[in-house]
């Protein structure tokens, strides 16, 4: 039945539908008219045989639902991510099933571990045709089972409207995440009886919110106004739950300094005054050495994972540790907490800077500064301000800062270039920095930056993407070309695999295996596509160039040549402590 005649029958299908008016429609239909009450815009897909159905009811929603036909599955659903970080909606990704199923793996494992919302819809075989090693089938429940938040099949298509309501449900409530649904065939095409969508809002022995002890709030709170070096550390969460605001206010009242992970930066401007810097294996000097120096550790909305913390038998063994987060089992998980503030930081955040006093740290928030001038004169000025030789990679973002203004959303790809990036590029925004945290995904970059613009149409996407990494989903250029994304793409070209040339010049006695790679000439490839680009390697070239990238209308490519054997620092070495940092 086609859509207009739904329409003409019961009018809108919502939640206020009258279900008495119920109207015979395709589980295809159930599936997409779900996704319009879900308030879904954009989904990124690649049809098959097995997804046939959908994409066939598809044809008649055209003017209510933006499907962006991608080049690969896997490109699909990094666009998807792209997309729920910059809008904070769930992404929406279609695929077939057999190698389209399985060429979300890699996405559906980097949202996993970087806690992003997405609800990816696959195609399979009849249902009558399971377990019998049909064409293009394989067991995409059991093989996605470790890397979504939840998954389901449905082979009767009477169960799609309640399923799609808890997927989304599931998807963005809590700690956030991906989900698959797969969809036989038979049940895209069944005919049912569909009394309209109701959106889920709870679901039975799922709590996706833990209840907020107040004792731990107040216990959080005495360790805080008795600290008398006390240092914040916050992550993704803060972002995750809109939080922003709450969590300025308690920065600011508290008078704290605070650093953050990879993926939280830009919850508070890069130029916020407690703003020390980034943690981690390249993060900056202080807030690593310094983790080690305080008295009490106040973490946000981050899981300590091994990156932040190097050697955790020598991590903050001297720091009592306050520990807010959403997620239950990152509790104690990595880190004993002395105090455990379990719940939502929007929620929590407010009540901990209701009872804290309200201060300045000046003479601790000094020694981080202290820290920032042996850092700028050991690593940040020459990598920034090189007088001679080639380009570095902190020029180029230095002078894109200057542009920009620290406005853009910036999206990186894996690599040295995304160390220099997240360490450099201003962030005036939340939601400005997209990148793969976790997983540390090669070829993310592209794909994400154009999910990235769709989420956020009215700001300035740049994605910075290594040599190596753009070589991986290079093909998305075609869904750029096709889909007019107003995307500026720069490549950091140092014609080497740079963090895996790093590792092996520092730690394996300079043997260089197979991190030499060659690449095409990417203005023409970019070009082939129908995209404006141009390679640069003289300094004097460079603002020119980022400024006509900037200014351009429409999608453009700058190939950046930068010095081939420079390396990230500072850097934690795998195995020390993070006090143990070098700076050179």
């Amino acid at each position: 039945m086609e859509v207009q005649t739904i329409t003409q029958e019961i009018g809108e299908i919502t939640a206020e539908s009258v279900k008495s008016q119920a109207v015979e429609v395709s589980g295809s239909v159930a599936l997409l008219e779900a996704l319009i009450v879900e308030g879904v815009e954009t989904i990124f897909g690649y049809p098959g045989g097995a997804i046939m159905p959908i994409y066939d009811a598809l044809y008649d929603y055209n003017d209510k639902l933006n499907h962006i036909l991608v080049r690969h599955e896997q490109g699909g659903i990094h666009a998807g991510q792209g997309y729920a970080r910059t809008s904070g909606k769930v992404g929406v990704v279609f695929a077939t099933s057999g190698p389209g199923a399985t060429n979300l793996v890699t996405g559906l494992a980097d949202a996993q571990i970087d806690s992003t919302p997405l609800v990816c819809i696959t195609g399979q075989v009849f249902a009558h045709l399971l377990g019998t090693d049909a064409f293009q089938e394989t067991d995409v429940i059991n093989i996605t089972t470790p890397v979504t938040k939840w998954n389901y099949q449905v082979t009767d298509a009477t169960e799609i409207p309640e399923v799609i309501a808890k997927a989304f449900y599931i998807a963005k409530s809590g700690r956030p995440g991906p989900v698959l649904i797969d969809i036989t065939k038979n049940a895209q095409i069944q005919k049912f009886s569909y009394e309209g969508y109701v959106k889920c809002n709870h679901i039975r022995s799922y709590r996706p919110k833990p209840i907020v002890r107040h004792q731990y709030i107040q216990e959080a709170a005495e360790l805080i106004n008795s600290a008398k070096k006390p240092f914040i550390i916050w992550g993704q969460g803060v972002i995750l739950g809109s939080a922003e605001q709450e969590f300025k206010a308690f920065v600011e009242k508290s008078g704290i300094p605070a650093a953050w992970t990879v993926l939280g930066a830009g919850a508070i401007p890069t130029d916020h005054p407690q703003n020390v810097g980034m943690l981690g294996m390249h993060g900056n000097y202080g807030p690593n050495v310094l983790t080690n120096d305080c008295d009490v550790l106040i973490a946000i909305g981050m899981r300590f994972d091994d990156r932040v913390t190097g050697r955790l038998d020598k991590y903050a063994k001297q720091a009592k540790v306050v520990h807010l987060d959403i997620d239950p089992a990152e509790i104690d998980k990595n880190v004993k907490s002395t105090v455990p503030v379990w719940g939502d930081c929007k929620e929590t955040l407010p009540l901990l800077t209701a009872l804290i006093e309200e201060k300045q740290h000046t003479d601790w928030l000094n020694t981080f500064n202290e820290y920032t001038a042996k850092e700028v004169e050991a690593v940040i000025h020459k990598e920034l301000n090189p007088e001679s030789g080639e380009m570095t990679m902190g020029e180029v973002i230095k002078q894109l800062n200057e542009i920009t203004k620290g406005d853009a959303v910036i999206v990186t790809d894996v690599g040295q270039h995304q160390m220099v990036a997240c360490r450099y590029a201003k962030l005036n925004k939340t939601r400005s920095n997209v990148t793969s945290g976790g997983l540390g995904t090669m070829g993310f970059a592209l794909p994400a930056a154009i999910g990235a613009k769709f989420g956020a149409q009215e700001r300035d996407v740049v994605a910075i993407i290594g040599d190596g990494g753009f070589q991986m989903t290079l093909q998305e250029l075609g869904t750029i070309m096709q889909s007019k994304v107003d995307v500026k793409i720069i490549i950091l070209n140092n014609r080497f695999l740079g963090m895996v040339r790093q590792w092996q010049e520092l730690f394996n006695s300079r043997r260089y295996s197979f991190v030499d790679i060659q690449s095409p000439d990417f203005v023409m490839v970019a070009k082939g596509y129908g995209i404006d680009g141009k390679s640069i390697s003289e300094r004097d070239d460079l603002i020119p160039a980022l400024n006509e990238m900037m200014s351009h209308k429409g999608a453009f490519l700058l190939e950046v040549m930068v010095t081939k054997e420079n390396n990230v620092f500072p850097m934690v070495p795998q195995g020390c402590s993070v006090s143990e940092i070098r700076l050179k």
